[in-house]
This record gives C-alpha cells, structure tokens and sequence, in this order.
C-alpha cells in the first residue's frame, strides 16, 4: 500500500493549487554543481563511474558506452560532454579572468583551483550567477555544438524566469522550451544526472502563472538575514538569547537616534569610499552634494519667480483679473 505524506490527509490540501512551492535557490544550486560536476568529471559530483554505466547495460540503452576491461582495469570510453585536459584549463582560466563589479559574485579566484581544475566553495548565489551568465561563456568553443546550445538555452531559460519583469504571454513558451531542454539533454548525460532536483525545473513556469515573479518568493532575502543574525551570536551556548539581546539593543538604539540630529543610523551599512565619486574619468574628484528639502524648495522657487514664461503668465493674469473688476464696477455689482 503506497504511504502519503501526513499533509495528504488534511482537508483543504487537495483543494490548493500550489502543494509545495519550490525553492529556486536550491534548485539552480543542485543544477549547477551538477552541470560543473560532469564538465570538470569532480569525483565527488559527477555521477559518472563504472555503476552508472553499468545501469545503461541493464537498461538496454547506450551499450557503446558500456565500460571496456583490459586486464585487470576497467575503462570508460569518453562520451561528448568528457572535457579534456586543455578544454577544462580553458575553462577554469576563464572564469578565473572574470571581472564583476564589486558586491555582484565571490572573488572568483579564490573559487578556482588551476592545480585541480576544479571549482570549491561555491555558495548558493554564486551557482546562480554562474549558471545564468558566466557559463555560457565559458564553455564557449570547448563542448561539441549540440551539447553547448543546449546547456546555453537552460541558462537562459533560467534568466528568464528570474526576471523581475516577465511577459505573461511567453509562459507559455517557456514552458514548452524547458520540456524540449530536459529531453535534448537526456540525449547527452546519463540518467543518473536526472535526479529529483533537475526535474523540478519543469514546475517552475507553472508557480509563475500561479504565484507570481520568483524573485518575490526565492529565500535569498531570508539567507541574508539569517547571516546578519549569526553575527549576533558571541554565545555559542545561548545563540538564541545572544540573537535576542542584541536585536533588542539594536532596536532601542535606532529608537533613540530617530530624535537625535546628524547621528548615524547603526543599522543602515555606510557607502564605500569611492562610492561618492561618478563614473566618468573627465569628472575626477568631484563630489556629490544633497540638499536638504528646505533648501530643494528655495531653490524651486527661486527659479519660478525668475523665469520668463511664469513671469508672462502672472502678468498676463494680473491684467485679466483687473479687467474683470472693471466690468464689475461699471455694472455695480
């Protein structure tokens, strides 16, 4: 008898249209250690060894793949997404040549190891950076056409949904295209890469139509928040009450500072030293001055009471008020 989950047997859990709202973060995280893992054949993440493709034999499908012994060893044949030597150095030099603004991705050399050609550390925002725009790039040139065009269009896929501003008459679309993505790439990768976390990604457009934008959903928020409360604990053995105490103090400090003038919120990160400059070269040291609204509004109408047309304007008003009253006049009222 098949066991079901104890919401199952709740009243209004058949009558909600989402069951279980998926979390992309996680998804893109899985996809991407996934992808990386069978590109750059990481031991601990590729899923490709002699127990996968002996699963293809039982499964009667792909036996030219099947592992080869000669004497005592045991190969397995390359297959068109094996990266060789060169290609994977290729790709690990191009990511470690990326530059990104400051706050966008992790300092990517530190992610990249030319010694293992390998990629360590990755966390959750940094899959979804690199799934989405530095992959495409960097497997440029070094996978066979067909397996490059496929693992591009589930990038973009993924950057589209991710949009914050998505055109409801292409859901549809994606929705058809990601279908066509997973079948094109069962062509390519074994079914072991086909694991739960994969086929999820069918599921996602559906939540779009349902529940809106993902980024209005996804727990990036939540995990940024969660990294400011373990700043919070110096307790290790009452990191609860130290997470309390010191949003309590945080809290009453802001409180006070609110009726304090030219103090500095604590709660609000200060700019970076260069971020009061401006971008063009010709415009070196010059600074960005704010006003406050009493001065914005001087200065407001300083310009209104010296421009021609609002000058034009109030004479021309003045004079059609006055011929008014002149009419009133000679007719006594």
């Amino acid at each position: 008898m098949e066991e079901k989950i104890n919401f199952f047997y709740l009243l209004y859990w058949c009558k909600l249209d989402v069951k279980h709202c998926i979390d992309v973060l996680h998804v893109e995280k899985k996809v991407s250690d996934s992808l990386i893992g069978k590109l750059l054949n990481i031991k601990e993440k590729t899923k490709d060894g002699v127990n996968t493709r002996m699963d293809l034999i039982d499964m009667n499908i792909r036996e030219e793949l099947a592992p080869r012994e000669v004497g005592k060893r045991t190969y397995l044949l390359t297959v068109c997404y094996t990266l060789s030597k060169k290609e994977k150095t290729s790709f690990c030099e191009c990511l470690k040549g990326v530059k990104v603004p400051q706050g966008y991705f992790s300092n990517v050399k530190s992610l990249v190891s030319m010694n293992d050609l390998n990629l360590i550390g990755l966390k959750s925002h940094d899959c979804h950076v690199l799934i989405q725009q530095l992959l495409p790039v960097a497997i440029r040139g070094i996978l066979p056409k067909n397996v490059r065009h496929t693992i591009t269009r589930l990038c973009s896929f993924l950057n589209s949904i991710c949009s914050k501003e998505i055109d409801s008459q292409k859901l549809d679309e994606l929705e058809e295209e990601i279908i066509v993505i997973l079948c094109q790439l069962e062509m390519f990768f074994p079914p072991s890469f086909f694991y739960i976390m994969v086929h999820l990604v069918v599921h996602l457009v559906r939540e779009i139509k349902l529940c809106g934008p993902i980024y209005m959903r996804w727990i990036y928020p939540v995990e940024r928040y969660m990294k400011i409360l373990k700043g919070y604990v110096k307790n290790q053995c009452r990191p609860e009450a130290s997470i309390i105490e010191r949003y309590i103090s945080e809290e009453s400090i802001e409180f006070c500072f609110e009726y304090l003038s030219k103090a500095k919120s604590i709660g609000v990160l200060e700019k970076c030293w260069h971020s009061h400059r401006l971008i063009s070269k010709s415009s070196k040291g010059v600074h960005v001055i704010s006003k406050s609204r009493e001065e914005v509004l001087q200065a407001h109408l300083y310009i209104l009471n010296n421009t021609n047309e609002v000058y034009h304007t109030y004479i021309h008003t003045k004079s059609l008020s006055n011929t008014k009253i002149q009419d009133n006049q000679k007719n006594g009222c």
